[in-house]
């Protein structure tokens, strides 16, 4: 990692159309250019859930540009070179993912998929909304670490404590 770009931050999940693109915006908006992410699925729908969509307009978060798209277009020549692959749901923890060059940092931080809620569609924007919220708190602890002082073992423990933490704890510091 160098301090001459930003951090490119990639977070995939299965169909890459809400929690990964969640995050996504998210750290685009609050990175202050000190982070560059980017969002992709093992079998992408093609599509960004409507309600993420409204989600993050109605926090102001830009939305301009999202799309649905398959993790393998961050394995090609030209791809950005990536420091941090974060997986945010459990079924694209598990699949085999393509070799990333120059060998980012890694961590799985699973939320539970709002696009899999049924119900009513303010039942929807709820779930949409803790699914946010979750990711959210964990981005921030994540942009708080001090990442230029960390060896990449002591980085890697704390990426793989926020992954584990609850949606109103924080880990250790």
């Amino acid at each position: 990692m160098t301090e001459h770009r930003p951090y490119n931050v990639l977070f995939l999940c299965t169909g890459n159309t809400a929690r990964s693109i969640l995050a996504e915006a998210y750290l685009n908006a609050a990175g202050r250019g000190k982070y560059r992410a980017f969002s992709a699925g093992s079998h992408p729908k093609g599509i960004v859930n409507p309600f993420a969509v409204e989600l993050l307009k109605k926090h102001r978060v830009d939305t301009e540009g999202l799309r649905s798209k398959a993790w393998d277009e961050f394995a090609q020549p030209g791809a950005p070179a990536l420091d941090f692959v974060f997986t945010v749901c459990d079924n694209a923890a598990g699949e085999v993912c393509p070799v990333w060059p120059g060998q980012p940092m890694t961590a799985h931080w699973g939320v539970e998929d709002p696009a899999a809620v049924e119900g009513t569609d303010e039942d929807k924007r709820r779930a949409f909304f803790r699914a946010y919220t979750h990711l959210q708190n964990r981005l921030n602890i994540f942009m708080n670490l001090p990442l230029e002082k960390l060896d990449r073992l002591a980085l890697q423990k704390k990426l793989d404590d926020i992954g584990k933490m609850s949606r109103t704890e924080a880990p250790a510091a």
